[in-house]
C-alpha cells in the first residue's frame, strides 16, 4: 500500500479519547461565573466547545465586554490540571478500537484544539499517549484552529495520507466542520455532545465500541 493510500483515523482528544469535556466545563462554569457571566453547558458547547484557548478567551472578554484578569488563563490551566489528575479517565472503550485499528494496519494519531502541554496531561494520565507517540497535532502547530480544515490538513500531510483516506472523529461542531472543510468523512461522537450538534458528520455514534466498523465501512480495504 502506498503511503498516500494508508487509512487513517484521526482522534480528536478532549471527549473523544478522554472524558474530559465535562471536567473542563465545570471547571470553566465556576470561573466565567465568577466573572459575572454565569455562562450555561449549552453555552459552552455552542461557543466554546473545539475552539481554542485564546479564541474562548475572546469570546468570554466580548461577553463581559472587558479584558479577562491577567492571571486568567494560569488559574484556569491549573484548575484543569487539579481536575485531570484526580478525575480524568479515557473513553469507555476507544482504547481497544485504537488498538484494533492499529493492528488492521490504519494509521492513528490526534489532533486537537488543545495545547500539546494539556495533551501529554490528559494523554499521560490515562494511559493513552503511549498508543500515539510522534503523533500528536495541537491547533498550536497551525495558522488557524477548528473548524479551519488546517489542523486535520497539518496531520494528514505529515503522516502522509491523502484526505480521502483519512476518517475524523469528534465530539464538537466545529470539529466537524474542519473535517468537512479539509475534505475528510467524519465520525461524530455524540458522548456528551447532543447527536443534533452534530448532524453535519457523516455518521453519528454514541459508544466507542462501534467506532471500527463504523470506519472500516466508510474505508474499505482498497
Amino acid at each position: 500500500m502506498a503511503v498516500d493510500d494508508a487509512r487513517t483515523v484521526i482522534f480528536d482528544c478532549d471527549g473523544v479519547l478522554v472524558d474530559s469535556e465535562r471536567l473542563i466545563q465545570e471547571v470553566d462554569m465556576a470561573m466565567i461565573a465568577e466573572l459575572g457571566w454565569p455562562i450555561t453547558r449549552e453555552e459552552i458547547l455552542s461557543q466554546h466547545m473545539g475552539r481554542t484557548s485564546a479564541e474562548v478567551a475572546a469570546n468570554i472578554e466580548r461577553h463581559l465586554g472587558r479584558a479577562l484578569p491577567t492571571d486568567f488563563h494560569a488559574v484556569r490551566d491549573a484548575a484543569y490540571a487539579e481536575a485531570f489528575r484526580s478525575s480524568l479517565v479515557e473513553v469507555p472503550g476507544v482504547r481497544s478500537a485504537v488498538c484494533e485499528l492499529q493492528a488492521a494496519g490504519w494509521q492513528t494519531c490526534v489532533a486537537s484544539s488543545g495545547s500539546h502541554a494539556r495533551m501529554r496531561l490528559t494523554l499521560g494520565v490515562t494511559g493513552l499517549r503511549a498508543l500515539f507517540e510522534g503523533r500528536v497535532y495541537s491547533a498550536d502547530d497551525v495558522a488557524r484552529g477548528k473548524p479551519a480544515p488546517d489542523l486535520f490538513l497539518h496531520a494528514a500531510r505529515d503522516l502522509g495520507a491523502a484526505p480521502d483516506q483519512c476518517v475524523v472523529v469528534e465530539d464538537s461542531p466545529s470539529g466537524v466542520a474542519a473535517a468537512r472543510a479539509a475534505g475528510m468523512p467524519v465520525v461524530g461522537f455524540a458522548g456528551l455532545t447532543p447527536r443534533a450538534a452534530l448532524a453535519e458528520a457523516d455518521v453519528v455514534i454514541t459508544a466507542m465500541d462501534v467506532l471500527v466498523p463504523t470506519v472500516t465501512t466508510m474505508l474499505p480495504t482498497p
